[in-house]
C-alpha cells in the first residue's frame, strides 16, 4: 500500500533547490559597472553645473518630486539636503494635485526625477506648478520627453540600458539618479561652506553628531558625584567612597582641590596582595598614582575616549582639570558609552 504524502507537502509543495550561478552574478556586477561608467562618461557637466548653481542660488525651498522608484530617489535626495541644513522637501505629485501644491511659491525650485519624463502624474503636475511661479527642473534619461516643454531647465542623465535582462526594471536608472543627486548635494555642502559643527547640529541623536557636539563638560560627573579624598586618609577608611561613587577610583586632592593623584580598584587589589594586613596602616597618598592621565572640560568627549584607549594601557576614567588646575569633574568610559559615544 502506497504511503500518503504529508499534508504540508500537499498544501506547500517543496520547491526544487535553485543554485545561483557565480559567473552570472559576477557578470551582472561587471555589466552594472559598465552602465554606470557610461553615465559618468557622457554626463553633460555644463547642464549639471547650471542645475547645481540654480539650487545654490535658490532663495526658497527646493522641492523634489517623482513617481514609483524615481519618487523614492527624490525623497532620499530631499532628506539628504535637509540633513545638510538646506530647505528642501518632497512633494508627492498625486497629493500635490489635491491641495499640497499650496506649499509651492514663486521663490521655490521644483525638481522632477523621472526616467522617461512622460509619467502622467508628473505631466499633470508640471503646468500647475508652473502657474504657481516655481522654477521647474526636469532630471530625466530620455532626451525627448513631454516634461521638457514645462521645465525651465532640463538635465539629461545618460542611460545606456537597465541591468534588467528585459531592459525594464528601473535598477540602473535609479542608481544613476541617486549618484547624481547625492553628488550635487555634497557640492551644495561645499558651496555653503558647511562646517562639521553645523553638520553635527543637524544630527544630535546620532553617533556622528554626538562625537562632534559633546564636550567633556557635557558628560562628566561633578561636585557631589566625585569620589574625592585627601592623601593622608587611610585606604580602608575610603572603601565606601571608592565603591559607592561608581567611578572605579578615588581622586586624591589637597585642601585647594588640586589633584594629587588617583587610586583605583586595581590599586586596591594590588596593595592588598602586596601588603596583606599592612593595608590597614597605609594612606591613599602612599599608594596612589601621582601621574594620572587628565583632560580639560572643553575637550571633545570623543577625544576623552581616545585618550582612555591610548597606550601604554587603557584606563576607565579621566579626571577633569580646569585652567586653574583645579579638579572639577571626572569622565568615565561607562559615561561616554551611555551618552552614545
Amino acid at each position: 500500500m502506497r504511503s500518503l504524502s504529508p499534508i504540508s507537502d500537499l498544501v506547500f509543495p517543496q520547491k526544487q533547490e535553485q543554485k545561483l550561478d557565480e559567473t552570472a552574478l559576477l557578470n551582472l556586477f561587471k555589466s552594472q559597472q559598465r552602465y554606470l561608467n557610461f553615465f559618468f562618461q557622457n554626463l553633460d557637466l555644463s547642464q549639471t553645473l547650471k542645475f547645481t548653481q540654480t539650487l545654490v542660488n535658490s532663495n526658497g525651498t527646493i522641492f523634489f518630486t517623482g513617481v514609483g522608484k524615481s519618487g523614492f530617489v527624490a525623497q532620499k535626495i530631499s532628506q539628504t539636503l535637509v540633513s545638510l541644513g538646506i530647505r528642501a522637501g518632497f512633494l508627492s505629485p498625486v497629493d500635490a494635485l489635491h491641495g499640497d501644491i499650496g506649499i509651492l511659491t514663486k521663490n521655490d525650485v521644483l525638481v522632477f526625477f523621472s526616467k522617461s519624463g512622460n509619467s502622467e502624474e508628473l505631466i499633470r503636475l508640471a503646468p500647475c506648478a508652473k502657474a504657481k511661479g516655481a522654477y521647474l527642473v526636469g532630471v530625466t534619461s530620455c532626451e525627448m520627453n513631454n516634461l521638457m516643454q514645462f521645465c525651465d531647465l532640463n538635465v539629461h542623465l545618460p542611460l545606456e540600458r537597465e541591468l534588467c535582462p528585459f531592459d525594464l526594471a528601473p535598477v540602473t536608472s535609479t542608481a544613476i539618479q541617486m549618484v547624481f543627486g547625492d553628488t550635487v548635494a555634497i557640492a551644495l555642502m561645499g558651496a555653503r561652506n558647511l562646517t562639521k559643527e553645523e553638520y553635527a547640529a543637524n544630527h544630535p541623536a546620532g553617533k556622528i553628531g554626538k562625537s562632534l557636539i559633546f564636550k567633556v563638560k557635557d558628560v562628566m560627573k561633578k561636585q557631589e558625584e566625585l569620589p574625592v579624598c585627601n592623601e593622608g586618609d587611610l585606604i580602608m577608611d575610603q572603601l565606601v567612597e571608592l565603591t559607592t561613587k561608581g567611578c572605579g577610583c578615588l581622586l586624591v586632592i589637597d585642601d585647594n582641590y588640586h589633584l594629587i593623584g588617583t587610586f583605583t580598584d586595581g590599586d586596591l587589589r594590588r596593595t592588598l596582595k602586596a601588603y596583606g594586613e599592612g593595608i590597614f596602616k597605609l594612606t591613599v597618598g602612599e599608594m596612589c598614582n601621582r601621574k594620572p592621565r587628565i583632560i580639560g572640560p572643553e575637550a571633545m568627549a570623543v577625544e576623552a575616549m581616545q585618550r582612555m584607549e591610548s597606550p601604554p594601557s587603557p584606563v576607565q576614567f579621566l579626571p577633569v582639570i580646569n585652567d586653574q588646575e583645579i579638579l572639577i569633574g571626572i569622565v568615565t568610559l561607562h559615561g561616554l558609552v551611555s551618552a552614545g559615544l
